[in-house]
């Protein structure tokens, strides 16, 4: 398998320390069942079947690092995958999980994706788009869908106060793919945003976007784990 994009090694951080709370699990999200297989099995096979990925770091509770350690060594024998797998403890915050990602990457990788586990079912085409376009060029890419709902911006009281034109919206997914430098420069300061595109942003860098995909879905809520599940018995 070829790991090279002729502008560096690629390396996969899957954010996977979530409690998931909203979804009343039991455990935390990545580890909820779907179809049999925890979420993050299903993001796993996603990631793998990436062929530019040459290392992916699982970042999971502390609590679940033996069970990560075992669904990864199931996941890559299911599909042949020599690629190695590092599985690690989470921070307090997303933030925080994804810096102890990085730490543990190799230093031959050049390009970083960050995905998250909730978005299980991401097809192998984003993760390629994402690549090819830090590949090309691009410190930081990341995946959307055009919006189709209306958006209002609304005050403290509740009132709208702006109503943005939507065909310039889009709603952002995972894999986030960045220039590693660039990441790290970006969480070298604050990590509080919701995604490390918005740290990036910060830095003045431009951030790239790329066609998304509906199947990407974030699953956060019960009724997203129901979605997923129609998802997998339509595919």
């Amino acid at each position: 398998m070829n790991n090279e994009t002729g502008a560096g090694r690629v390396g996969v951080i899957v954010v996977a320390a979530g409690s998931g709370s909203r979804l009343g699990a039991r455990v935390p999200k990545a580890f909820v069942p779907l179809a049999g297989l925890p979420l993050l099995g299903h993001a796993l096979r996603g990631v793998l079947s990436c062929a530019a990925v040459a290392q992916v770091v699982l970042v999971v509770p502390d609590t679940h690092r033996a069970q990560a350690d075992e669904l990864a060594e199931g996941v890559c024998r299911e599909l042949g995958s020599a690629t190695p797998v590092t599985v690690v403890p989470g921070g307090a915050e997303r933030g925080d999980s994804v810096a102890a990602g990085l730490r543990v990457l190799g230093g031959d990788v050049d390009i970083v994706l960050v995905h998250d586990a909730a978005r299980c079912l991401t097809p192998v085409d984003v993760f390629d788009r994402v690549v090819a376009a830090v590949a090309a060029g691009a410190v930081a890419v990341v995946p959307g869908t055009a919006v189709v709902d209306t958006i209002k911006q609304v005050d403290g009281d509740g009132f709208v106060v702006a109503t943005p034109d939507r065909s310039g919206l889009r709603a952002v997914q995972t894999p986030q793919g960045f220039r590693r430098d660039v990441l790290e420069r970006a969480h070298a300061g604050s990590s509080d945003a919701t995604d490390d595109a918005g740290l990036v942003e910060r830095l003045g860098e431009r951030v790239l976007v790329v066609e998304g995909d509906p199947r990407a879905l974030k699953v956060t809520t019960p009724s997203d784990l129901e979605a997923a599940a129609r998802l997998l018995g339509a595919s």
